[in-house]
């Protein structure tokens, strides 16, 4: 097998893991700042010993990195905790779709900080993405699937699309450095984050709680993070980009499996306008020709 086959079967599986996260999180029947922690604790030894295997505790660690690496790590902790505080709200397949909002946030994020020029094309597919998110929001759950609260749910996506965005801009700062080492120090910092807050008086007692937490630290964190960062080693950027819409598509065909969430006809037009738009802007599709995209890759949850 070539390394651009070997790459396109690593970004499939980091995707499709990727995808069923919001099952393991809702499955787990713990409140998402536990959640997250678990996700960190048990995520970082994982962590640790891939880098320590490929020698990259040593020669790296310099105070730039460790600041810039830890303020990634700030956002990309309030980034989970708040989209996994989304899918009891709006569901997996909602809070899905709005947080794939994330690359026209970190085009504006861009314009603001870095200078890049907002392109026709790009706020035409900003355009479309917007009004996929009025769809959504205007729309209603179905009769069957009962949120706690749809609307909310819908604005901690968005927040948890803004976080990423900005773990990206600062990941900007840190090109070159090897991308297993940034996820470690962030998982780390998010243990430390969140330990104050964690309701470690109160552990959960079943085994299945413990195993979708273990799940998600080791398969999740530990092992997607290591399939994802393998890929884009080995994949030119417009094929990352493409397989990486596979994250929701398995996201949406879970939501309907494991809960019996079907999107209503405005959540699935609204949906699809995103998706659409995300995958236009991520892969530099313009109204006169297609072109290979010039921006950083998506990363998944």
């Amino acid at each position: 097998m070539n390394s651009k086959a070997r790459g396109s079967v690593e970004m499939t599986a980091a995707m499709m893991i990727s995808g069923t996260i919001g099952w393991f999180v809702l499955y787990s029947g713990q409140p998402a700042m536990d959640v997250v922690f678990w996700r960190c604790a048990i995520g970082a030894p994982v962590l640790l010993a891939v880098c320590a295997a490929l020698g990259l505790l040593r020669g790296h660690l310099t105070p730039r990195l460790l600041a810039f690496a830890a303020l990634g790590g700030v956002a990309i902790v309030l980034n989970w905790l708040l989209l996994f505080a989304a899918y009891p709200r709006a569901s997996i397949s909602i809070a899905t779709a709005v947080y794939n909002t994330q690359p026209f946030i970190l085009v504006g994020l861009g314009a603001l900080f870095l200078g890049e020029r907002l392109t026709a094309t790009k706020l035409m597919w900003l355009g479309l993405a917007f009004a996929g998110m009025l769809l959504i929001v205007q729309a209603k759950p179905n009769a069957g699937y009962i949120g706690s609260d749809y609307l909310g749910g819908i604005l901690l996506a968005l927040g948890a699309a803004f976080f990423y965005a900005l773990a990206a801009l600062v990941a900007k700062k840190l090109k070159g450095t090897p991308p297993h080492l940034i996820a470690l120090i962030q998982v780390c910092v998010g243990t430390l984050m969140l330990v104050p807050f964690a309701n470690l008086a109160q552990l959960p007692t079943s085994a299945s709680s413990w195993g979708a937490l273990v799940t998600l630290g080791v398969v999740h964190t530990g092992l997607m993070y290591i399939l994802l960062y393998g890929a884009i080693q080995k994949l030119p950027t417009h094929l990352t980009g493409a397989l990486s819409f596979i994250y929701p598509v398995v996201a949406i065909l879970v939501d309907f499996l494991a809960f019996g969430h079907q999107l209503q006809p405005l959540q699935l037009l609204g949906t699809g306008a995103i998706l659409l738009a995300a995958a236009g802007m991520t892969l530099g599709w313009s109204l006169r020709r297609v072109r290979v995209p010039v921006a950083g890759e998506r990363v998944s949850a």
